[in-house]
Parts: structure tokens; C-alpha cells; sequence
């Protein structure tokens, strides 16, 4: 399946359930960017490497970057998140639960932010798609189990990977810099945490644009009567869409996030923040490089309190790691079950 923007452009015009996917997607594509990609440079803003505006533009920048570039190179999570589940031979019905699963997505996230608390939009998008699929199917025959098991692997990666490789690095420079002058060793930070903050975005928009450009090609394939993406090609342009709203989602800004992540949780110096930075954008691009879908949260999350625990783990403030793990595990089934309750009702009046 190869399409072209013409061709997707005349789709969604005559195919209002179509229409309605595409804007669902491209709103959770969005609101992933305003919630989710400032946690890229939540830890730069902390340390004051960067003031909040400019880390927001360049942080949209390279979360379309990495949109662009990732996915052209390597596109093993899009197939992974469009492999996932199983919506049927019915094609109609599978694009009226896939508009449900973006809705519950939407409505996941929103109230979650509005709290500032960082959400997982990745755990969303695989509640959601698991949620409709159940509904559709009528049981977890619509769950491909050999593929959603790579959401588990991602966990485990994301948050031991990610504290671990933090710890490691943050000692590491802490016994290479001991002997340093400070002063000259922030100067320097500064602008390696720009660059680690840079990293970070870039890696957010290669694992998470991914994801919704497997669901977009999803929505398209439904619509051509196709059960799958067998023989799907992602086209330039959809991942130039995808990464556009991304930028544009990052730009709104998402000041609760980064209040949340990079100064309530822990306070860092700059060498820890680069730490964190660097830790976190490794661990995602070995996630990527997989076709692992993993929480760019998570990841940067876990890799701050590496950092942090370098220095002593009181210096990790858990209640808000403790709002945010909260957060996590009620993801799933809140998520899911909002999906499965609304693909039900679409289905009746669709």
C-alpha cells in the first residue's frame, strides 16, 4: 500500500469516519507534543542552561527532526504499534473503533495535564488500541500478545535502563570532574546539557511520531478495505504531517510538565541534568532501534532519579514520583476501558 497526499486528501474528504480518525490522531499527535516532548527539556529549563521559550522552540524543532530522520532510517516501532492489535475483517467497523480509541486517548491525556502531571502517551495510544480491540472482538482474541509483550520489555528498559545508565554516568563524571574547577566545569555543562536537551527532543519525536504514524496508516488501510499494513510504505509527506503537529504541539509549551519533572522531582546541578539528558536519550534510541515502544516519560523520569540517587536518594522527592507512577499504572485500564466503552457506542452509531 503506497498512498499519496492527493490520494489521503480525496479519502478523508469523502469518508467522514476517516475524517474523523485523522483529526482525533492528529490531536493526540498534538496534545503528545504539549504534554508529553517537554519533558525533553524539563531538566535544561531547571538548571537555567535555556529560558522556557527558547527550550520550547528548539525542542519542536527536533522533535520534527526526529520525526523525519528516524523514521525514514528505521520504522520498526510504527510496525510494532500497527501490529499490535487485531480490529478484524471488518473494516468499517475497525475504523469506527480506531476513532474510539483516539477519543479516549484525547480525553485520557487532557485531564491528566490539566493537573500537571506528565502522562504517558504511549501507554494511551496502547490502552487505546488494546481497549478497542477487545471491544471489537468481543475478547482478547484481538490482542496480538507475541508484539504487545514489547510493551512489558519496554517498562523494564525504560525504568531500569534508564536509572542505571543515569547513575552510571552522573558518577562517572563526578569522579572525572572532581578535581575541576566549577565554575569552569558549569560553563562548559551548560552547553552540553543544550545539546543532551536537543538529544532528548530529537529521540522524543523518533519513537513517539512513530507511534502515530502507524495508526494514521491504520485509518488509511481500513478505509481501502485493508485488515493490515501488509505492504505499507510510510510516505514523506506523513511523516512531515506528523512531525509539523508534533512541533506545533511542543511550541504551545507545557510549563506544569516541566515544573513537574525537572524541578519538584529533584534539584539538579548542570552535570546532573546532562546526565539525565544523555542517559534518557540512549535508552530511547536502543528502545527505537528494537521496535520497542517505550515511554519517553518513563525513560526520563527513571534516569533523573539515577541521577539524583548518585548523590543520595533523599534527593528525590517521591511523592512526585510516587503522583507520577500512580498516573502509570492507572493508565491501562482507565484508558483502555474509556476506549472499549466508547468503541461500543460508536459501533451502535456508526
Amino acid at each position: 500500500m503506497d498512498v499519496s497526499l492527493i490520494q489521503f486528501a480525496g479519502q478523508v474528504v469523502s469518508n467522514p469516519i476517516l475524517a474523523i480518525s485523522v483529526l482525533l490522531t492528529l490531536g493526540v499527535i498534538f496534545v503528545n507534543g504539549w504534554t508529553d516532548a517537554p519533558n525533553a527539556i524539563a531538566t535544561c529549563i531547571s538548571t537555567r542552561c535555556m529560558n522556557v521559550r527558547p527550550a520550547i522552540i528548539m525542542s519542536a524543532v527536533f522533535n520534527f527532526l526526529g520525526v523525519l530522520i528516524m523514521t525514514s532510517i528505521n520504522s520498526s516501532v510504527a510496525s510494532t504499534i500497527s501490529n499490535m492489535v487485531d480490529f478484524g475483517g471488518d473494516t468499517h467497523e475497525a475504523l469506527v473503533a480506531l476513532c474510539a480509541a483516539m477519543f479516549s486517548i484525547v480525553v485520557y491525556s487532557v485531564g491528566a495535564s490539566i493537573f500537571g502531571i506528565p502522562t504517558s502517551e504511549s501507554h494511551s495510544l496502547i490502552a487505546g488500541l488494546t481497549g478497542a480491540a477487545i471491544a471489537i472482538q468481543g475478547g482478547t482474541s484481538g490482542v496480538n500478545m507475541d508484539e504487545w509483550i514489547k510493551v512489558i520489555y519496554g517498562l523494564v528498559l525504560s525504568l531500569a535502563l534508564g536509572f542505571a545508565i543515569g547513575w552510571g554516568i552522573c558518577k562517572l563524571l563526578t569522579i572525572v570532574c572532581a578535581d575541576i574547577d566549577r565554575r569552569k566545569a558549569n560553563g562548559a555543562f551548560k552547553y552540553l546539557q543544550i545539546f543532551g536537551a536537543a538529544a532528548m527532543s530529537f529521540m522524543h519525536g523518533a519513537q513517539d511520531g512513530q507511534k502515530f504514524i502507524g495508526v494514521l496508516l491504520l485509518g488509511v488501510a481500513f478505509c481501502n478495505g485493508q485488515p493490515d499494513l501488509t505492504g505499507a510504505v510510510i510516505p514523506v509527506w506523513l511523516m512531515v504531517l506528523c512531525s509539523l503537529v508534533m512541533g506545533i504541539g511542543t511550541s504551545v509549551g507545557g510549563e506544569k510538565i516541566i515544573k513537574s519533572v525537572g524541578m519538584d522531582m529533584v534539584k539538579l546541578e548542570k552535570f546532573q541534568g546532562f546526565s539525565a539528558d544523555l542517559a534518557g536519550a540512549f535508552c530511547i534510541l536502543l528502545s527505537t532501534v528494537f521496535g520497542i515502544p517505550v515511554s519517553t516519560t518513563h525513560t526520563k523520569t527513571s534516569a533523573i532519579m539515577g541521577v539524583g540517587a548518585v548523590k543520595r536518594l533523599s534527593a528525590i522527592n517521591f511523592s512526585v514520583v510516587k503522583d507520577m507512577m500512580l498516573t502509570w499504572v492507572f493508565t491501562f485500564p482507565g484508558c483502555g476501558l474509556i476506549s472499549f466503552v466508547m468503541a461500543k457506542l460508536f459501533m451502535m452509531l456508526f
